[in-house]
């Protein structure tokens, strides 16, 4: 048996057991599956793999993508740069980490893309990062990429640019691109979001939210009350499990 799964704390809100049943399905892959593996610290995660025979890949999330880099034996040099871990790959004994979040926000992104820029400006628009997490790493490396300023809120200076005690309406006007890395509004908990001045958004601003279910968020339905474009994050999800398993396969051919 091929195996394949999904680590992280709370795991009821993932759509990724359904999504690559279906890839196997269709692929004919009768000798494949996968499973959801809630760990409660990331401590647990070479026992896992110890118990495990015929494991070959991982997903990682929440709140694992960072903290999962020290348990591995090498990093691909996207993940290295980015810092952060969503995809493992187990071959021969030996784990490597890669990120298919970059991949996948690369896509939202360029929906958003269209809205931002201006005809004949070369003012390029700025971000506001909610969050300071693994995903929040791939954002900001996107974002750079691409030439974009941007500030990040967190809960800790240490980890961010500013607290969330520190967004007013002013901030909020300048960013006109804001992108919710963090779990707030996921499934269960679909009645929280960000805590912003949503006032303060215009038909102007971008909003992305990287959470997927519910597609769409109370974050996202403030944005559209103001007229804002507002982008989820299925999409992001289907661009990171094709990257992921692509990755999946190539080592196992290599």
């Amino acid at each position: 048996m091929h195996r394949y799964g999904l680590i992280g704390r709370k795991l009821g809100h993932s759509f990724s057991k359904k999504h690559f049943t279906a890839v196997f399905r269709k692929a004919g892959l009768k000798d494949h599956r996968y499973d959801l593996y809630e760990l409660p610290e990331i401590e647990a995660l070479p026992d896992l793999l110890r118990r495990t025979p015929g494991l070959h890949g991982l997903n990682v999330t929440v709140p694992y993508k960072e903290a999962v880099i020290p348990f591995l034996d090498e990093l691909d040099p996207l993940a290295a740069a980015v810092g952060a871990v969503n995809t493992i790959v187990v071959k021969d004994g030996r784990t490597q980490g890669h990120n298919t979040d970059v991949a996948g926000f690369r896509s939202l992104l360029a929906r958003a893309a269209r809205a931002l820029d201006k005809p004949g400006s070369a003012i390029r628009p700025r971000a506001l990062v909610l969050g300071s997490g693994g995903a929040s790493r791939a954002v900001a490396y996107v974002l750079r990429e691409a030439g974009i300023r941007f500030r990040i809120v967190s809960r800790s200076r240490n980890r961010g640019d500013l607290t969330w005690d520190l967004i007013d309406p002013v901030i909020l006007r300048v960013c006109r691109l804001v992108v919710n890395t963090t779990p707030l509004g996921m499934y269960p908990d679909v009645h929280d979001a960000p805590p912003l001045p949503y006032s303060a958004l215009t038909p102007q601003h971008t909003l992305i939210d990287l959470v997927y279910n519910p597609e769409e968020t109370l974050f996202l339905k403030h944005g559209l009350e103001r007229g804002a474009k507002a982008i989820g994050g299925a999409g992001m999800l289907r661009v990171q499990a094709d990257e992921a398993w692509r990755i999946w396969q190539a080592a196992r051919k290599g």
